[in-house]
Formats: structure tokens, C-alpha cells, sequence
């Protein structure tokens, strides 16, 4: 038998998963060993991972996404990787349902689900009460128009004036269309809907883990996996899926990586300009990354060193899942 195949029974105190096993949550920053770990915990504790990586979803975003391939993966079954194409437009509501009901799909088979992934608000959607705005595709259309043709600074003022609150908060395009369809059509501020506090979700009890890397280690991390993603085929990557509509989604095209090689395909900048610009981007993202998992009072922390080994962290995430009580509030 394989050393880290055991059984779920031998890691949850001798009880097969059931209805009332902890959900297991993984979180951390861009490079800081998320997938391995789930693999190895998935492993040994008889489980099924449901990634919470907002642009894994996408077909054909492969390695500029980091996402997890057939042998990385040890034939532990992963789900929410590869539902979208890229024209489409990737929805936090639309995540949430097909996130829970991956989940109430694996307990069922009395298996454990272990939620991967590095996207705050998608996390939180997969486990807390959240109540999601709606949307009407013909306005956010029209909204993405006048973008095109007004420019952004003409729809920040509308917003200013209507939900000065989101106003200054909102920083990209994509959500300054989305807080506009949203007052629109209720009435109410788009920072309204964002979670505020630590809810009790039906889905709970959950368990949180989170790996904490140290800024320099993090930052060699982020630079070693981006200059291996371009040597990987990262460029013929993006230009298969620029081939497939890239430009005109919306959400996929704004995503790290795939952005600056689009810019290299028009000879806006070289490549290792954009590998520069991705490097600079992707320790930004780990900074927000960080900053909004720490917030979350729930999550128990694993430092992570250089010499710190995957089965390290794996027993030390354990030792968590078998002691912390499982989060039904903001309070531990």
C-alpha cells in the first residue's frame, strides 16, 4: 500500500466521512504549496478536491494558471477545473452553486471534500452565507459598451454619485461594471452584498487551514514558477487560446499571464518584459491573497520554510483537521 493512502478512518479519529465530518478548506497565497497539500490530505483522508481557483475554471488555461496536471494530481478526482471557455464570463454566484453541489456529491459518496484554492471571495461563497446580487446580461452589455466607447472614468463618476461607498473600493473595470448593473438594478450599493462578517453556512462544519510563507521565500517561489511557466510553452498557450476568442473574454483575458503575452503577440512590450510585469503582478496578487485570508479569524496557520517538506505540512494539517472544532462562527 502506498505510505499516504490510508484510510479515512485512521485520520478523522476513526470515523468514515459522513454528513457531519468537517468540510477541509486549504488557503494561502499564489506558490505556497496549496496543491500539493491537498493532494497529499485528499490522500489520506479517503478525499476529493474542489479547486477555488477563479481562472482554473477555464479550458485550454493550463499552465499559466498552475493548474494541477494528471500526475501531479496521483488520481486524487478534482473538481471545478476546465468548465468554462474562455469567451465566457466567470460569476462567484455561478461558482457557489456548482461548488456546494460538488460538495453535497462527494459526502454522498462518503467521501471527504477539501476545498483548494487561492480566490478569497470564492472561498467564502463555497462556505458562508452570502446573498449575490442579480444580473441582466443586456444591461452588463450595455454597461461593457459604453466602457468601450465612454471610458472608464465617464462610469466611475456615475458610480461615484450613486454608491460612493463601492466607488472607493472598486479599482478594475470588470467590477466597476458590475457595482453599476448592480445599483441599477436594486437600488442598493454594490459593497452592500460583500461579506461583512463570519456567517454560519449549511455546508459547516468546516475546518480552515492556511499556509503562511515568508515574503522572500514567497517572492523566489513566485519568480522560479513564472520563469518555469514560460519555458513550459506559456506564449504558444496563449496564443492557441488568442486563436480561440481570448481577447473577447472579458475576465479571462485580464488574468496574470495571459494579459502581458497577449501584449507580446501585439509587440507591445518583450518577453521578458511581460515575464518582468507577471512576476511584479503575480507578488501583488499574493499581497491581496494574504491580506484577505488573514481577516478571517477561522483559519488555523502552518508556517512553511524553505526546508519545510510536503509531508511536514501534510501531519501538521492533520493534527488541525483531528483538534480544531469546527468553525460555526467568526469565533475559534
Amino acid at each position: 500500500m502506498d505510505p499516504d493512502s490510508g484510510t479515512a478512518a485512521e485520520d478523522l479519529g476513526g470515523a468514515a466521512p459522513t454528513a457531519r465530518a468537517p468540510v477541509v478548506v486549504l488557503v494561502g497565497p499564489t506558490a505556497s504549496g496549496k496543491s500539493a497539500l491537498g493532494v497529499a490530505l485528499a490522500r489520506r483522508l479517503g478525499g476529493e478536491i474542489i479547486s477555488a481557483d477563479s481562472m482554473q475554471l477555464y479550458r485550454g488555461m493550463d499552465i499559466g494558471t498552475a493548474k494541477i496536471t494528471a500526475q501531479e494530481s496521483r488520481s486524487v478526482p478534482h473538481h471545478l477545473l476546465d468548465v468554462l471557455d474562455v469567451t465566457q464570463e466567470a460569476s462567484v454566484a455561478s461558482y457557489q452553486q456548482m461548488a456546494r453541489s460538488a460538495c453535497a456529491d462527494i459526502r454522498s459518496r462518503g467521501r471527504t471534500p477539501l476545498i483548494v484554492g487561492g480566490s478569497g471571495l470564492y472561498v467564502r461563497a463555497a462556505v458562508d452565507e452570502i446573498d449575490f446580487p442579480p444580473t441582466d446580461p443586456d444591461l452588463r452589455a450595455a454597461l461593457h459598451r459604453r466602457l468601450d466607447s465612454e471610458g472608464a472614468h465617464v462610469l466611475r463618476q456615475e458610480l461615484a454619485a450613486a454608491d460612493p461607498t463601492s466607488a472607493e473600493t472598486v479599482r478594475d473595470d470588470r467590477r466597476l461594471v458590475r457595482a453599476l448593473e448592480v445599483v441599477t438594478l436594486t437600488g442598493r450599493s454594490f459593497a452592500s452584498y460583500m461579506p461583512r462578517r463570519i456567517h454560519h453556512e449549511p455546508m459547516t462544519p468546516v475546518v480552515q487551514i492556511g499556509l503562511r510563507v515568508p515574503r522572500e521565500l514567497l517572492h523566489r517561489r513566485i519568480a522560479a514558477r513564472v520563469r518555469e511557466m514560460v519555458d513550459e510553452g506559456l506564449e504558444a498557450e496563449v496564443a492557441d487560446l488568442d486563436r480561440a476568442g481570448l481577447r473577447s473574454g472579458r475576465t479571462a483575458s485580464a488574468a496574470i499571464g495571459y494579459q502581458q503575452m497577449l501584449a507580446v503577440r501585439d509587440g507591445a512590450v518583450t518577453r521578458q518584459e511581460a515575464v518582468e510585469d507577471i512576476i511584479v503582478a503575480t507578488r501583488r496578487l499574493a499581497r491581496r491573497q494574504e491580506t484577505w485570508f488573514r481577516a478571517d479569524p477561522r483559519i488555523s496557520w502552518i508556517d512553511v520554510d524553505e526546508d519545510t517538506t510536503t509531508e511536514q505540512i501534510t501531519e501538521a494539517a492533520l493534527l488541525h483537521i483531528r483538534t480544531d472544532p469546527p468553525n460555526r462562527d467568526g469565533r475559534r
